[in-house]
């Protein structure tokens, strides 16, 4: 089976910047699974494996319009001290979330700690930079109706228990 939109698709990868170091990776034996077509992926490595298949290898380098978009300075701003909660360590490199105007979470990482005043950044910490991906495409399958209906894919062991999930509609789902 050829990897299409509405496929689950297992993968191992090994990202770098170019220079060999790694950045990220899949876990030996813990494959990275994700439904194509559902933007779970940056869209230049979904793209790159449109139509490959169980057992591909392939090198995908991916340019910023294509991965975590471009750097944008107007991202960094300075939040007084006193915008934190009371007691909360502050470290340069953290990541902290926050609740935007429209209720939507947001990550953000704390560039420099000055004083009274934090330097943050909203920028991904990948903007800006080309994107070096090492994949292995381990298993393809046609997604559930389930699946789809949640817009992801689910794990050996998801959603076989009765408890809610959030699957980032907002909404809680029983199963």
């Amino acid at each position: 089976m050829k990897i299409t939109k509405d496929s689950v698709v297992s993968i191992d990868f090994r990202l770098d910047l170019g220079d060999g170091k790694t950045v990220d990776e899949s876990e030996p034996g813990e494959p990275l699974v994700y439904l194509q077509g559902y933007d779970e992926l940056v869209p230049g490595l979904e793209k790159a494996l449109e139509g490959k298949a169980k057992g591909d290898t392939l090198q995908v380098t991916v340019t910023p319009d294509e991965g975590y978009g471009d750097y944008d300075p107007d991202g960094l701003e300075e939040v007084p001290r006193s915008e934190f909660p009371e007691g909360l360590e502050l470290v340069a490199g953290g990541v902290l979330s926050a609740t935007d105007p429209d209720g939507d979470e947001v990550d953000f990482f704390i560039k420099e700690v000055k004083g009274d005043t934090v330097l943050v950044d909203f920028n991904h910490p990948l903007a800006g930079k080309t994107l070096h991906f090492n994949v292995t495409v381990r298993d393809v399958r046609a997604a559930t109706p389930e699946e789809l209906e949640h817009g992801h894919a689910h794990g050996p062991h998801d959603h076989d228990h009765d408890e809610e999930h959030d699957h980032g509609d907002g909404e809680k789902h029983d199963h």
